[in-house]
């Protein structure tokens, strides 16, 4: 069946019911059914019976459904279904649509979300425009796609934890109890209380399952994060695809610090990553959620991606971009590994958790440390730093970085704009294009970022060693937008892929 639903526009139902039909995983994310004999809205992938064509509207966000007046599913629950894609529309007023819903979905937890004035200064349109913006391209206002978003956190906290209800309302970001149990009975027509006694959740802590579309190469995902895995903060447990990837993790939100540990494992046979989160970070699970959906690249369109780089990378659409779990430690992790091998700076990365990293008890074997906070590097003495390996240029470089990321002039998050963000970075002493765009591919999750003066990406691409190697790469790339950051991915995993 054609995969090729437009980002845009008016959905085909015939189309949809037969993606339907067949619980096509390549559609998930992509759009939603609602059901008009049950009031109940689902994913594609859904296994209930399918319903009757008469009983089936097609709504590309779930937002539309609630508005509409539909309860989400409780067994394929759509809060975790992959996001639809937003990079390759053409559209201006839909990439600044799409632009301000990436700050609504990365807000940690939702409590901190600006308001719609906020949110509107921040990509610099009017509010009236902003509301026009979402009416137009989600169907829903602002604040009722903030809403969705509150509910969803809500409905995995309650399903997927053990927190009193009371710390449900406000990790999910609703200001008080009594509005979220009236927020939650207005849309859902039952209460909080209700939900956790009919909830899902396996009893065992914070245990949920992560869609996103095939294909999947989850081997090569793993073997890039297990090459890097650093000593303290992170380790990998057992063999092949069925190995689990632990790490500790810190979260800073809403004037709080939780911090823990979680444990990820793929069942590729159901498309899906089963994600455990410690009690420690419990009431952040849907900061968790976010964070972990782009560190392993789920919210991918496969078929989108692949449809521009399959002439030139064949037999590589299921390579995905390795994200990052926090934006900083990956900036400190790129500047380490400047001009180095991978072993190395894994190794100098080690030294550093265990001389800056804040010790943190686990159950877990091989996890005892959290990666040092900008505020710890900020503040390190540069001897010290070269005394567990760093050089002078890089220690002048994570000190910059670690003040910038401190003061709030510099944050490395998917919300940021890649551009004014790159120039940022390039601007400290220390790091220069190679690792400005590494780190807007992993901790931004651009899809375009492309590295042109990498040796081996040159060598990859086949071009000769030359003054305007970098410039020749760059041409090149131009054929691959906007998923440069995928073809630098299939070019460094597998140079001979690429097609002569």
């Amino acid at each position: 069946m054609d995969s090729d639903i437009p980002t845009t526009g008016e959905l085909d139902p015939l189309q949809c019911y037969r993606a339907l039909q067949a619980h096509d995983p390549r559609f998930d994310g992509r759009f939603f059914i609602a059901v008009t004999s049950t009031r109940i809205y689902c994913r594609p992938v859904c296994r209930v019976r399918v319903p009757k064509p008469a009983n089936c509207r097609f709504f590309r966000h779930a937002a539309q459904c609630e508005r509409a007046g539909y309860r989400p599913c409780l067994r394929c629950r759509p809060e975790l279904a992959p996001l639809a894609d937003r990079w390759s529309i053409q559209d201006a007023g839909a990439v600044l649509a799409a632009g301000a819903a990436r700050h609504l979905d990365e807000v940690d937890g939702w409590v901190e979300a600006p308001s719609a004035a906020g949110l509107a200064q921040r990509i610099g349109v009017s509010d009236r425009h902003l509301r026009r913006l979402f009416e137009t391209h989600f169907g829903v206002s602002p604040l009722q796609y903030l809403q969705t978003r509150r509910l969803h956190a809500a409905r995995q906290l309650l399903i997927d934890t053990r927190l009193p209800i009371a710390e449900v309302a406000v990790a999910s970001g609703f200001g008080s109890l009594r509005r979220f149990n009236a927020a939650f009975l207005a849309h859902y027509r039952m209460t909080p209380t209700r939900l956790r006694r009919e909830r899902t959740g396996d009893g065992r802590g914070s245990l949920v399952r992560l869609g996103y579309r095939p294909p999947y190469d989850i081997e090569a995902m793993l073997g890039f994060l297990e090459r890097r895995c650093v000593a303290g903060i992170e380790t990998m447990v057992g063999e092949g695809p069925g190995r689990r990837y632990r790490r500790t993790l810190r979260i800073d939100s809403g004037g709080r610090r939780r911090q823990g540990w979680i444990e990820l494992a793929f069942e590729g046979e159901r498309n899906r990553l089963a994600l455990r989160v410690d009690d420690g970070l419990g009431d952040a699970l849907p900061a968790v959620i976010r964070r972990i959906r782009a560190a392993f690249d789920l919210d991918a369109d496969p078929g989108a991606i692949d449809a521009v780089l399959a002439t030139d990378f064949p037999d590589s659409a299921g390579l995905r971009v390795p994200g990052a779990v926090d934006g900083f430690e990956l900036g400190v992790r790129a500047i380490l590994g400047q001009q180095i091998t991978v072993a190395a700076a894994r190794t100098i990365a080690g030294r550093l958790v265990e001389r800056f990293g804040e010790p943190m008890a686990t159950s877990v074997p091989g996890l005892d440390r959290l990666f040092p906070t900008p505020a710890r590097l900020a503040a390190a003495d540069p001897d010290t730093l070269g005394g567990i390996g760093i050089v002078r240029q890089r220690q002048a470089a994570i000190i910059a970085l670690s003040r910038a990321v401190e003061a709030g002039e510099l944050p490395l998050t998917p919300a940021q704009d890649p551009a004014a963000t790159m120039r940022r970075l390039r601007a400290l002493p220390g790091i220069g294009d190679w690792t400005a765009q590494y780190i807007a591919m992993r901790a931004l999750h651009w899809p375009d970022a492309f590295p042109a003066g990498d040796v081996a990406l040159q060598r990859a691409l086949g071009l000769p060693k030359s003054r305007d190697a970098s410039a020749a790469a760059e041409r090149a790339s131009r054929a691959w937008q906007p998923w440069r950051s995928y073809a630098v991915l299939r070019a460094w995993q597998n140079p001979r892929a690429i097609a002569p």
